[in-house]
């Protein structure tokens, strides 16, 4: 008899579904190198590309997002949900799902739908402090639950909990967490060197993620000269928008204060603007501050790095990215001021006042670090192998 392992994930659309979905994947591969893994996901959202190039099978379905009010998807939704999880019970069947792991997101429910029907246990991963909808329909047949947060609304089926896992993390930022707990003092100076800036002068990293955020960078721009009294700062923008930030930095503090990223601009001027930045790892190798959003990713990946952020909440929604960040800043970990209220006035009463203060930020640094939590792809997919395991038995 085979003992060949396997195993259908589930999830896409956003990095916040596929990053943690690949960090399982990757630590299931290295613990069963035989194993069949498959992922479901859809032909239009990131996973088309990263999990082939992450070497592992995408199988296509189409989105099939809950309708929210009587219109027209909703009246096509039941055809659409009934061809869609057939496709699905055709994947599981083809691959032999031994089990499913579903990370929320469209692709989710059909999968966790399909899986059920079929008898094939079920583990789920939810990010956010407050569950989707395609999670809250997993959750009441699912046989193990993971989550970041331990407060995320879900309802599981008797005999089963929700454990507090933490966040699958992305291998870059997993490695620099691993290299942080043994020498943060080397690996800041190291990282330091391949981005041009001191590493003996404090660093503040402001990210709004890939598209930026339009008020956080202004606020943060307009008070370049306050900021640059006490730090260095990398001012990652997002696309399209540098040249705004690049303008209101020289009008503030000279245009001789700007400058670029890189070991061959270790001279410029100590206010460092780029739109993005592949190795975002390196900036949180070096950052004493981080100022940005508060998805769930980010406010996972500065915790599991113990680092102080004053978290700037998304203003949509239901208030998701506020839920997220609530928290680490109960714990002491950081700040978090509404978007309307982070402004200019904001930035340069409170943000010079804090970086002066290098013991207070010590401490939202420990705190962070007691928060966080950095092994949470080893438990889940430890947690998805021993379903394989108890269904054998």
């Amino acid at each position: 008899m085979s003992t060949r392992k396997h195993i259908v994930l589930a999830g896409g659309g956003t990095a916040g579904h596929v990053n943690p979905l690949l960090a399982v994947a990757q630590v299931i591969r290295t613990l069963e190198p035989d194993a069949d893994i498959a992922v479901v996901g859809t032909a239009v959202g990131l996973e088309h590309d990263l999990v082939p190039q992450a070497g592992f099978q995408l199988e296509t379905i189409e989105k099939v997002p809950f309708p929210r009010k009587p219109n027209m998807a909703a009246l096509r939704f039941p055809a659409k949900w009934k061809r869609e999880t057939a496709k699905v019970r055709d994947i599981l069947t083809r691959h032999e799902a031994q089990v499913v792991v579903g990370f929320g997101g469209y692709t989710s429910a059909p999968v966790y739908a399909a899986a059920h029907r079929m008898g094939i246990p079920i583990a789920m991963h939810e990010q956010n402090a407050r569950a989707g909808m395609a999670n809250k329909l997993g959750a009441r047949w699912a046989d193990m639950i993971g989550s970041a947060y331990a407060d995320t609304g879900l309802r599981p089926r008797r005999g089963v909990s929700v454990e507090r896992v933490g966040l699958p993390l992305r291998p870059a930022i997993a490695k620099l967490a691993s290299a942080l707990g043994r020498d943060r003092a080397a690996v800041r100076r190291d990282a330091a060197t391949l981005l041009g800036i001191d590493p003996d002068r404090p660093l503040v990293v402001v990210t709004g993620g890939s598209l930026g955020a339009v008020n956080v960078n202004r606020a943060v721009a307009g008070s370049a000269k306050e900021l640059l009294q006490h730090a260095q700062v990398i001012h990652l923008t997002g696309k399209g928008k540098g040249e705004e930030v690049r303008s209101l930095v020289s009008v503030n503090a000279g245009e001789r204060a700007l400058g670029e990223l890189g070991a061959d601009h270790t001279g410029d001027g100590d206010y460092r603007v780029a739109e993005y930045l592949e190795r975002i790892d390196l900036a949180f190798a070096c950052a004493d501050l981080v100022i940005c959003r508060s998805g769930a990713g980010t406010v996972s990946e500065l915790t599991a790095l113990g680092l102080p952020a004053i978290y700037v909440p998304l203003p949509i929604g239901n208030g998701e990215q506020r839920f997220n960040a609530q928290p680490v800043v109960d714990a002491h970990g950081g700040l978090m001021v509404a978007d309307g209220e982070f402004t200019v006035d904001w930035v340069r009463h409170h943000v010079p006042q804090l970086l002066a203060d290098p013991e207070t930020l010590a401490e939202y640094g420990r705190n962070a670090w007691s928060y966080g939590i950095r092994d949470a792809a080893e438990v889940m997919a430890e947690r998805v192998l021993a379903l394989i395991g108890r269904q054998a038995a």
